[in-house]
C-alpha cells in the first residue's frame, strides 16, 4: 500500500494502534484469569453462578477424562451444544488437552452434521441427550466418530430448578444411559481428579479451532484458526471495546458454536474476567430482564436482536440504562436500528465488520459518536492492516475506488482445512504480508472509513448495470413502515437478472401500506435501474442464528416457484 494508515486519527483516546497480543494458548486465558480474580462470576446460568475458579476446576476435570479417553494432540473433538456451562468446559477442556475443536448449530439437520464430522474427522462429540437421540444416533457408524460424551441442560442445575424446568416443559431430555463408548459428562467430570497432563502447544502454528463458513454459497470450508489467532482477537476487542478488567457483564445471546459469539463473548469475557449472563435460546423479555437484574454493560448482538428489542411492546418496562456498549455485527446495522436502540438504553452501539477466517472482527467504527461514520463498518482495529483490491487482480486501489476488501493481521487464519487450492486463493502475499481476501466488494474513503457494497457472489446484473442488494435495501430500510428487507436477483435472459424485493412490515402499518407505497418510495431514492420489479410481503425472512441474512435461499425458492408454473 502507498498511503499512509488514515484511520489512526480516528482511534479514540487511550486505544493504541498495536494490541499487545500474549502468546499464549487460547485456554490459558481462562486459567490467568481464574488465579487472578478465583471468586469473581465467570457464567450465570438460569440463576446458577459459576466463579472462574469453579469453571477452571471443572475444564481440568474434564481435561484428565478427555486424556485417559485417548484424546492426543491434534485430535478433532466436536462440539453440539446450545449456550450453557457444559459448552464452555468442553471447549476450553478440549483446548487445554491439545484438541482441535469443530463446533456445530444445534439447528444442523443429520445432512449437515454427517459433512462436517467428516471433513473434519472428529472423534469425539459431546452433544445434547434430546440431539443424540434426535439425529447423533443414526448418523454415528457414517462417521469417524469413536466416543461420545452425553449432557443435559440442566446437568448443572439445581433438582428444583431441574424439576420445576421439566414441569414447564422449559427443559427438554431424552434419557440416555451410559454404554461402550457412551460416556455422561457429569460422571466424567465427577470421576476425574483436576489433573490434566502437560501438551506443548505452538500457539502461531497449532490449530485452536476448526469453524466452518456458513456454506450458503457452495460446499462448506473448514477455517483453521490457532490459539494465536483466537487470542489476539479476543484482545483487539477487549482493547476497542474500553472494557474495565473484572467490572463488565455481557449478555450472552450471541451462540457460542459461531465464531463471533466465542471471540466476542466467552473468550473475550474469559480474558478480561468479564461475567456472562448465559442464554440457551433467544428470548427477548428474558434478555431484557436479564440486563435490568445484572446490570449488564456491554452487549455484542446482531441487527435483528436490537430491533426486536426496539419493537417489544414491553420495552419500557425495563430499565436498560446499564448497558454502556454494544457491537454490531454478521451483517449491517441499518440507522433506524442505532438511532432507536441508542434512544431507548443511553449506551453506544457501533456496526463491526468481520468473517470466520478472520477469528472474526478485522472493523469497527470507534465508540465515540464525533468519530464513527453511520453507514460505515469502521476502520481497522489494532494491529490490524486493511485496503481495498482490485476484484481479479493482486492490486491496491486507491480511497474511494471499488473492489475487494482485504485484510491483515495477528487474527487471520492459518488456511482451509484441507483444501490447499481454496487457501492459495484467499491468502496472498503482498509486500511480504498475508492478506486475506474476503470475498466482499466495498470501498475505502480519505479518512480509512470502509465501506460494505455487497457480496461479490450477490451482485445482481440487470441489462448491464450492476446493483448491489444492500444498497436497496437500506432504501427499504428506511421507509417508516418497514422492519426487515431483503433483495435478490432472479435469473432472465431477456435482462440478465431482474430485482424482487422482500419485505417484512412493522405490525402497526400491516394492511395500510401496499406495495405501490413502497415502489413509489424506490422511486424517490434510486436510479430506474435499481428499482424492484416485484415486492412480495412476508411474516419473516430467512436468517441464519447470527442474523446474517441468506438471500441465496429466496432466490431458489423463487426460481423453484417458477419452474413449477411453467
Amino acid at each position: 500500500m502507498t498511503w499512509e494508515k488514515p484511520w489512526f486519527k480516528f482511534y479514540p483516546v487511550g486505544i493504541s494502534k498495536e494490541a499487545k497480543i500474549p502468546e499464549v494458548r487460547l485456554d490459558e486465558l481462562l486459567k490467568k484469569t481464574a488465579q487472578e480474580f478465583p471468586g469473581r462470576v465467570f457464567l450465570r446460568f438460569m440463576g446458577v453462578k459459576f466463579t472462574f475458579r469453579y469453571v477452571d476446576e471443572l475444564v481440568d476435570r474434564f481435561t484428565t477424562a478427555l486424556a485417559d479417553l485417548g484424546v492426543k494432540k491434534g485430535s478433532v473433538i466436536a462440539i453440539m451444544l446450545p449456550n450453557c456451562p457444559q459448552f464452555a468446559i468442553a471447549y476450553y477442556g478440549a483446548l487445554r488437552a491439545g484438541a482441535i475443536v469443530t463446533t456445530l448449530n444445534p439447528l444442523y439437520t443429520a445432512r449437515e452434521v454427517e459433512f462436517q464430522l467428516n471433513d473434519s474427522e472428529s472423534e469425539i462429540l459431546i452433544v445434547l441427550d434430546v440431539l443424540y437421540t434426535s439425529i447423533i444416533r443414526d448418523i454415528k457408524n457414517k462417521t469417524f466418530i469413536k466416543k461420545i460424551i452425553i449432557t443435559n441442560i440442566a446437568d448443572f442445575l439445581p433438582p428444583l430448578k431441574r424439576m420445576l424446568g421439566k414441569f414447564l416443559k422449559k427443559i427438554p431430555q431424552a434419557k440416555v444411559e451410559a454404554a461402550p463408548d457412551i460416556y455422561l459428562l457429569m460422571n466424567l467430570i465427577k470421576k476425574y481428579r483436576p489433573n490434566p497432563p502437560k501438551v506443548d502447544i505452538n500457539v502461531k502454528d497449532d490449530i485452536a479451532v476448526l469453524l466452518y463458513t456458513g456454506g450458503t454459497t457452495g460446499t462448506p470450508k473448514g477455517a483453521m484458526l490457532t490459539h494465536y489467532n483466537m487470542v489476539a482477537n479476543a484482545i483487539q476487542c477487549n482493547l476497542w471495546s474500553g472494557t474495565r478488567t473484572g467490572a463488565e457483564v455481557l449478555i450472552g445471546v450471541l451462540p457460542w458454536y459461531h465464531v463471533y459469539g466465542q471471540t466476542v463473548v466467552l473468550n473475550s469475557a474469559a480474558a478480561m474476567g468479564g461475567t456472562v449472563i448465559v442464554y440457551p435460546r433467544f428470548d427477548v423479555e428474558e434478555i431484557m430482564r436479564g440486563i435490568q437484574e445484572n446490570k449488564a454493560t456491554l452487549f455484542p448482538a446482531v441487527a435483528t436482536i436490537y430491533n426486536a428489542i426496539n419493537n417489544h411492546p414491553s420495552v419500557k418496562k425495563y430499565s436498560l440504562s446499564s448497558l454502556r456498549v454494544g457491537i454490531s455485527g454478521a451483517g449491517p446495522l441499518p440507522l433506524s436500528i442505532q438511532e432507536t436502540f441508542e434512544k431507548l438504553t443511553g449506551a453506544l452501539i457501533c456496526e463491526g465488520y468481520g468473517l470466520t477466517e478472520a477469528a472474526p472482527v478485522t472493523h469497527c467504527n470507534p465508540l465515540n459518536p464525533e468519530l464513527r461514520k453511520v453507514g460505515s463498518i469502521g476502520i481497522p482495529l489494532p494491529s490490524t492492516d486493511a485496503g481495498i483490491m482490485h476484484i481479479e487482480k493482486n492490486e491496491f486501489l486507491k480511497p474511494g475506488e471499488e473492489g475487494e476488501i482485504v485484510v491483515s493481521g495477528p487474527q487471520v487464519m492459518k488456511g482451509y482445512w484441507r483444501k490447499p487450492e481454496e487457501t492459495r486463493k484467499t491468502l496472498i502475499v503482498m509486500n511480504g504480508k498475508i492478506w486475506l481476501r474476503t470475498g466482499d466488494i466495498g470501498k475505502m474513503d480519505e479518512d480509512g472509513f470502509f465501506y460494505v457494497i455487497d457480496r461479490k457472489k450477490e451482485l445482481i446484473k440487470y441489462k448491464g448495470w450492476s446493483i448491489y442488494p444492500r444498497e436497496v435495501e437500506e432504501v427499504l430500510f428506511s421507509h417508516e413502515a418497514v422492519k426487515d428487507a431483503a433483495v435478490v436477483g432472479i435469473p432472465d435472459p431477456s435482462v440478465g437478472e431482474w430485482i424482487k424485493a422482500y419485505v417484512v412490515l412493522k405490525d402497526e402499518y400491516k394492511g395500510k401500506v401496499t406495495v405501490n407505497d413502497l415502489i413509489e418510495w424506490c422511486k424517490k431514492n434510486l436510479a430506474p435501474y435499481k428499482i424492484p420489479k416485484e415486492i412480495e410481503f412476508r411474516d419473516q425472512l430467512p436468517r441464519t442464528i447470527v442474523g446474517k441474512l441468506l438471500r441465496r435461499l429466496l432466490r431458489d425458492e423463487e426460481i423453484a416457484k417458477r419452474r413449477t408454473t411453467t
